[in-house]
């Protein structure tokens, strides 16, 4: 195994990343970043195309797609031939379900922590064609069994309802809460049953390891760290080569940002095994500092992510009318959401970051990145920074706030 070039956190943020000096990025899953070498390695490709727009588009981007395709295809032990870049995750998604034939009776089944876009692929089919979506309940905690065995049930259930269920859509990783989700158990599940599966892997490649995906055999995934969607044929792939104009540049940079990723970072085991790390070990303190707790399974196998989800020291109080009368320092129920979205909105203005935070399941919880360019202290950072905003909710400075626009998790992973 190699070995960094340069150490990870601080150093490496320095060294290599373009981050503001005051910002702290700790929700690099919804945007993500790239290092300075990748973003000069694009300028060079946009520069080329418009030096040379016909020349490049027609003669050179054709080559320099196959090698960026040849270059991302071993990390998910898939053939060349079974991959192909599309502008987004969700662009991929809709290729994929809006390219079924639908009939009276068939269900697209899905959970209910499914991605919003994806969720408004499926109603939008609802209201265009005969197929009908059917959403699996999960509120977590939960164990990764009962995921599978809920899954079941639910099949059951259509079945006896006279109802097929054509495809299933489901995650690597959830958007929220940031846990890794037993996919590779719901693949083998639906494939006994001749069902169709579509992973919506947006947190999957980079987050976690996909090399065995080939082997576990799905269907159709679309990932958007390289933005890519696998199905099977060499006719499929030429379908992607050229579509519409726009800049394709970012395709392009995958062979640069793998080479960074081996020959500074170490290599994908290295750059997983710090950022999952990181997650695990800055969720625990931040948790220990602030007297809450991580969300997590008995197993530990959610964890196996970048992501860790941790608990705000904030109570909320069902009782209404306890709350109207002084006689509780809960937040409001009716609110609650209200003030999650106060705090990650402070968060930006006052101590410029972005910490998410989303009221679930009864509590307030933040979803937070691990990453190559962090290290603990900028976990027990952002625990500093809750602990005092949540001290400002109680008091009820969310009240005296302008509006707040709200947080949106249905567009932004």
């Amino acid at each position: 195994m190699s070995v960094a070039m340069v150490p990870f956190g601080k150093p490496m943020r320095d060294a290599h990343f373009n981050f503001a000096t005051s910002y702290v990025p700790l929700n690099h899953g919804s945007f993500g970043t790239f290092p300075n070498a990748v973003r000069d390695h694009q300028r060079g490709l946009q520069s080329e195309t418009e030096a040379r727009p016909d020349t490049f588009i027609r003669f050179t981007y054709p080559k320099l797609l196959l090698q960026a395709r040849q270059a991302v295809a071993p990390l998910l032990g898939a053939d060349v031939e079974e991959v192909v870049f599309v502008p987004n995750a969700l662009t991929g998604i809709n290729t994929v379900l809006r390219n079924q034939e639908y009939v009276e009776g068939d269900v697209i089944l899905h959970f209910s922590t499914i991605y919003g876009g994806c969720l408004k692929t499926i109603r939008s089919l609802e209201e265009t064609t005969p197929v009908r979506g059917y959403s699996i309940d999960l509120v977590y905690p939960i164990e990764d069994d009962d995921i599978v065995r809920k899954a079941g049930l639910a099949l059951s259930t259509i079945m006896q309802q006279g109802r097929r269920v054509v495809l299933a859509m489901f995650d690597t990783v959830l958007t929220f809460p940031g846990v890794r989700f037993p996919w590779e158990s719901l693949v083998q599940f639906y494939k006994q049953h001749d069902i169709l599966t579509c992973i919506d892997a947006a947190h999957g490649i980079g987050n976690i390891d996909l090399a065995h995906l080939g082997q576990v055999g799905p269907d159709f995934v679309i990932s958007n760290c390289y933005k890519k969607s696998i199905s099977q044929t060499q006719y499929f792939a030429s379908l992607f080569e050229h579509v519409s104009t726009i800049d394709t540049s970012p395709y392009l940079c995958v062979f640069e940002a793998l080479k960074f990723r081996n020959e500074v970072c170490g290599g994908e085991e290295q750059v997983r095994a710090y950022s999952i790390g990181l997650a695990k070990q800055g969720g625990e303190l931040m948790a220990m500092l602030m007297g809450t707790e991580v969300l997590k399974d008995q197993t530990g196998t959610q964890q196996e992510c970048c992501f860790t989800n941790v608990r705000l020291p904030l109570d909320v109080d069902q009782d209404e009318e306890a709350v109207s009368i002084r006689q509780s320092n809960g937040i409001p129920h009716r609110d609650a959401q209200i003030v999650a979205d106060w705090i990650t909105e402070r968060s930006v203005n006052e101590f410029d970051t972005y910490i998410a935070v989303r009221y679930y399941a009864g509590g307030f919880w933040t979803r937070l990145s691990g990453q190559i360019y962090l290290d603990r202290a900028d976990f027990a950072w952002a625990a500093g920074v809750l602990l005092e905003l949540s001290a400002r909710a109680e008091r009820g400075d969310w009240k005296s706030a302008a509006d707040i626009a709200p947080v949106s998790w249905v567009d932004y992973r």
